[in-house]
C-alpha cells in the first residue's frame, strides 16, 4: 500500500498564531513539523500535500509552505482563500503558482450557511476551476447540503469533499448524513476524501470497527474512483492517531483489487491535484 497524503497540515508558530487551537488540548501547544509527520508515514506515503490549517496569517502560512515546496519538501499546498470577497481576490490566485499552490479551500463549518450561496462567492469558486485547481469543501454532516448546492451550482469546478463529509461517529446515527451523502456522491465533479473520520468519534473510539461502517457507506457512495487519502494530521491525534490511522487505511483498501486501492491510496490524486509523485522505494535509492 502506498499514499499521497492529501490533507497535511502544519503548524509553525513561527509562521503565525492558530488560534482555534486553544481550545484542542492535543494542538494548544507545540509545533508540528513535516519531520514529525514523516517519522508517523513509516515507509506508506509517497507524498505530501499540505491543507491549510486556518491560520491567523493565512497568507504568511502560504508563503512559508511555498518555500518548502520549492525545496521539493512537498507536492503542493491547498491553499486558504476568501471566495466572499472579490477584493484581492484574483491577485491571490495570480500569486498561487509561484506558492505551489494545487488547490483552495474555505472552511465553510465556521461561517453563516449563507456565505456559500451568494453569487460573489460562486462566481469566484468559478474562478479558482477556470485555472484548473479543485476546490476543498469542508462542512458539517448536517449540512452536506451546502456541499450539494455548491457543486450543483457550479458543475464545470472539481470539488474535494473533506473528512468523508464529516459525520457525527460519536453520536452514532448516520442520517442525515447517510442520506445527504448519497446526494453529494449523484454530483459528478465531486470527489470524496478519506480523511478525519476517527476524530470524531468518542474519544477513545476511533478504531476500525467503529468506522466501519461509516467508510463502508463512503465507498458505497463515491466508489474507488472518486476517493483520495488523507491524513489530517496532526488533528487525527484526537482520534486514532497517524499510525492508526494508516492501519485502518490499510485494512479498508486490502478488499479492494491492486488497481482499486492505488487509486485511493494516490492515483486519484495525481489527477484531482495535478501533481506527481514517485513511489516510496524510489524516494530510498
Amino acid at each position: 500500500m502506498e499514499l499521497i497524503d492529501t490533507h497535511l497540515h502544519l503548524i509553525d508558530r513561527a509562521w503565525t498564531g492558530y488560534a482555534w487551537t486553544q481550545g484542542v488540548e492535543p494542538l494548544r501547544e507545540g509545533d508540528f513539523t513535516l519531520d514529525r509527520a514523516r517519522a508517523l508515514y513509516g515507509d506508506r506515503v509517497r507524498g505530501s500535500i499540505f491543507m491549510e490549517v486556518d491560520a491567523d496569517d493565512w497568507h504568511a502560512e502560504s508563503r512559508q509552505i511555498g518555500a518548502l515546496i520549492r525545496e521539493g519538501l512537498l507536492l503542493g499546498q491547498i491553499a486558504n482563500c476568501r471566495p466572499e470577497t472579490d477584493e484581492g481576490f484574483e491577485a491571490w490566485l495570480d500569486e498561487g503558482p509561484g506558492l505551489g499552490v494545487v488547490g483552495y479551500r474555505r472552511l465553510l463549518h465556521t461561517v453563516p450557511e449563507e456565505v456559500s450561496r451568494t453569487a460573489t462567492f460562486r462566481d469566484n469558486v468559478r474562478r479558482i476551476g477556470a485555472r484548473g485547481l479543485p476546490f476543498d469543501v469542508n462542512v458539517l454532516g448536517r449540512t452536506l447540503h451546502l456541499a450539494r448546492d455548491l457543486a450543483r451550482a457550479c458543475p464545470e469546478v472539481s470539488f474535494v469533499l473533506d473528512h468523508c463529509g464529516t459525520p457525527d461517529v460519536a453520536g452514532g446515527e448516520m442520517e442525515p448524513w447517510r442520506k445527504s451523502l448519497v446526494e453529494v456522491a449523484a454530483c459528478p465533479n465531486v470527489t470524496c476524501k478519506l480523511s478525519g473520520i476517527t476524530a470524531y468519534a468518542s474519544p477513545g473510539e476511533g478504531d476500525g470497527p467503529t468506522v466501519g461502517p461509516w467508510i463502508d457507506h463512503v465507498l458505497d457512495c463515491f466508489g474507488p474512483a472518486r476517493m483520495v487519502w488523507g491524513s489530517d494530521w496532526p488533528v487525527v491525534d484526537l482520534g486514532a492517531g497517524l499510525p492508526g490511522w494508516i492501519a485502518i487505511t490499510e485494512a479498508v483498501l486490502s478488499r479492494l483489487s491492486v488497481d482499486e486501492a492505488a487509486d485511493i491510496g494516490w492515483r486519484n490524486a495525481e489527477r484531482v491535484y495535478g501533481v506527481q509523485s514517485a513511489p516510496y522505494s524510489a524516494a530510498l535509492a
